[in-house]
């Protein structure tokens, strides 16, 4: 058994925006707990967690490394995740495997693009959340007035721990023994202590009642309640760090080991098992069940590491793993302990406790069982990857050794995808944006050798119809022998939307005009259109699809037949339904400072946007909202960097399909140079 059990543990993320210094506070966390016997440093390259090459080059962390700490008896899971908004897919999938977010606030910088979205996502994920405002030591940050913007954007749940003293050399305790002990830069110590108290005792009624009538609670009373408090979002802790002199550091520890919920306390996930949810109980004699948050392929050895987070029972290294409705598990061989890319074994997986295993094929999201066992723990949502790239390989013949290395990235990142186009037989993928496609593409040159050529895909318009019409289509062919004999009558009308599936079929025929047994022909024939499409050479969606009427003969009439017939069929219907172009449109935010709004504004306009509201921020930003079609998004990259001097940032995700205007539309279509229909 491990030394420590499950109400030891405290799980927690380090979140936040690229540049808040969250490398450097894990680097802090492992030299004060004795880990490392240097400060490791992003800057020089000597940093214990970014150990790739990649990431030692750009100088920023580019996957989310897994770090422990022991600080007053408690066992301290950290994950540290990048701040870039392109590789916001780990830092999202690392909210799987925690109870607090502790979200990194550049204190010069100010609230970012990251820096709110990770805050809310934490937060619709239900998890405590920690604000840690670092680098406090910088001449141009006004911390009281970044304190006052995060409480006026993220509520007045937001309350100092503690307070910036020297110009930010040291800090001063606003909870504990020790509170007041100093002068702080700004604010009140004990208006700070005051507003803790207020916090935790509004989510008891008798100690509220307590306090209103007695005006004072005593310490230990708060503090029996104060990771309540944290975990259901009443209180969240404000603390001030210099990460890089360690100032500030040893008090975050105190708050991690202390205040913030265990692994018993914090969020409970629950197994969906047929449509139920079931709670998951973290204790050691439930039933093993974890779930897969990061997978890691080591650079040298190339192997598979798979990180888990245990929610339920325990299990040995001679246990054996499975995913529902499997039969056959695989056996751990030996659970893991990494520390940034180093890793020792652990004799025992608990429940609470974040372990990995090698040479596993699982990926992230999946739900593991310890022997038979079904049902699965719901994953976090992540963004739909919109910013694409067409590859083709440099050299002839690697068109394989391409896709496996593409499909390693794809298991390591839930928002980066590959898939070769069958209408354009291009291979595209799929990301955040550019600087993400850009290092799976310089990842993949030095790790693998691979070089490849790029260009803008094809944008992946659909096409539907707008009014109901009937089709018809006779296939009737004698070569000398045995014919060929299939007529079809159809009707076909349109779906809502964005329907799912895009096809809703109904085999309507009565009185035996066309045997059942051609009833798969046909829906083969319509299903082959659907995907090739009637107008442009788009996949075609939100149709309905009522088989009506048809003809057979009993010697000639075969699936070939009626598989033309239907497919024929339906086009006629199609092209006599008012078919339409429809175009992805996405929701794009951008993040500028206040005086580029309205020439952001002014090109989202001429890229047919519609506005969606904004936001003014403190710290002179501010952040747009608008729809744009994702065809006018292709260099919005570089004119982004050009309005805003490069200080501006955006991102998209997939908001719907709507009809392309018509000028538009007629120019796609005429590219379209459909293939001939086989009559064969």
């Amino acid at each position: 058994m491990p030394a420590y059990s499950t109400a030891d543990i405290r799980n927690v993320a380090m979140l936040g925006h690229g540049g808040a210094g969250k490398t450097t506070l894990c680097e802090a966390l492992l030299h004060l707990t004795g880990v490392t016997n240097r400060l490791g440093s992003v800057a020089d390259k000597s940093s214990h967690l970014d150990t790739d090459d990649e990431e030692r080059e750009r100088g920023f962390s580019i996957d989310s490394h897994v770090l422990h700490v022991v600080h007053g008896g408690k066992r301290i899971n950290i994950i540290d995740t990048p701040g870039a908004t392109d590789l916001i897919g780990q830092a999202i999938a690392s909210l799987a495997a925690v109870e607090t977010a502790v979200i990194v606030v550049n204190a010069s910088a100010g609230i970012q693009v990251n820096t709110r979205k990770m805050f809310e996502y934490a937060k619709a994920n239900s998890l405590a959340r920690v604000v840690v405002i670092n680098r406090i030591d910088s001449e141009t940050a006004n911390l009281e007035e970044l304190l006052e913007g995060l409480k006026a954007s993220f509520g007045d749940q937001l309350v100092p721990f503690n307070l910036p003293g020297g110009k930010g050399k040291s800090v001063v305790p606003c909870w504990g023994a020790n509170a007041g002990n100093g002068s702080p830069d700004f604010g009140s110590v004990a208006a700070c202590t005051t507003a803790i108290v207020e916090r935790v005792v509004e989510i008891d009624e008798a100690l509220m009642n307590k306090y209103l009538e007695q005006g004072e609670v005593s310490p230990d009373e708060v503090v029996a309640r104060m990771s309540e408090a944290i975990a259901g979002g009443s209180l969240v802790p404000v603390l001030f760090t210099n990460a890089r002199a360690e100032v500030g550091v040893k008090e975050l520890l105190d708050v991690l080991a202390t205040h913030v919920p265990s692994a018993v306390q914090g969020r409970r996930r629950v197994l969906v098992v047929n449509g139920e949810e079931r709670a998951l109980e973290p204790k050691a004699d439930g039933p093993f069940v974890a779930q897969v948050f990061k997978v890691l392929y080591d650079p040298k050895s190339s192997i598979k590491y798979v990180f888990m987070r245990v929610h339920s029972g325990h299990m040995k290294a001679d246990g054996n793993l499975t995913q529902p409705g499997e039969k056959k598990g695989h056996r751990p061989g030996h659970f893991l302990s990494f520390q940034g890319a180093s890793h020792s074994e652990v004799d025992e997986a608990i429940a609470g406790d974040i372990v990995a295993v090698g040479k596993f094929d699982a990926h992230i999201g999946d739900t593991l069982h310890g022997g038979l066992g079904d049902g699965r723990i719901p994953m976090v949502k992540f963004p739909t990857p919109m910013f694409s790239l067409a590859v083709e390989p440099k050299a002839r013949g690697d068109e394989a050794k391409i896709s496996d290395a593409l499909r390693r990235f794809t298991d390591c990142d839930r928002c980066f995808t590959a898939r070769q186009d069958a209408q354009t037989h291009e291979l595209v993928i799929n990301g955040v944006g550019d600087m993400h496609l850009r290092i799976v593409l310089s990842r993949m040159h030095r790790q693998s050798k691979l070089d490849v050529n790029t260009k803008p895909p094809k944008i992946p318009y659909r096409e539907t119809i707008t009014a109901e019409a009937d089709g018809h289509y006779r296939h009737k062919k004698q070569t000398g022998g045995a014919g060929q004999f299939g007529e079809v009558f159809l009707k076909v009308s349109p779906l809502e939307r964005g329907s799912d599936p895009p096809l809703d079929w109904s085999w309507d025929i009565f009185g035996g005009s066309i045997p059942g047994q051609f009833e798969s022909a046909i829906k083969k024939g319509v299903t082959e259109l659907l995907e090739e499409g009637a107008i442009a050479g788009f996949p075609l969606q939100d149709i309905r699809v009522s088989i009506t009427d048809g003809k057979h003969h009993p010697v000639d009439s075969k699936e070939v037949a009626f598989k033309i017939a239907g497919k024929l069929a339906f086009k006629d219907a199609v092209l006599k339904a008012r078919p339409v172009l429809l175009e992805p449109i996405v929701n794009v935010e951008v993040s500028v400072p206040a005086d580029n709004v309205g020439d952001i504004t002014g090109d989202l306009a001429s890229r047919r946007g519609r506005p969606q509201g904004q936001d003014m921020l403190p710290g002179g930003m501010a952040v747009i909202r608008a729809q744009v079609p994702l065809a006018k998004m292709s260099d919005y990259h570089s004119r982004l960097s050009s309005i805003s001097g490069g200080k501006g940032s955006f991102s998209m995700e997939l908001s719907h399909h709507e009809p392309v205007p018509a000028n538009e539309a007629q120019a796609i279509i005429a590219q379209y140079r459909p293939k001939k229909d086989e009559e064969a």
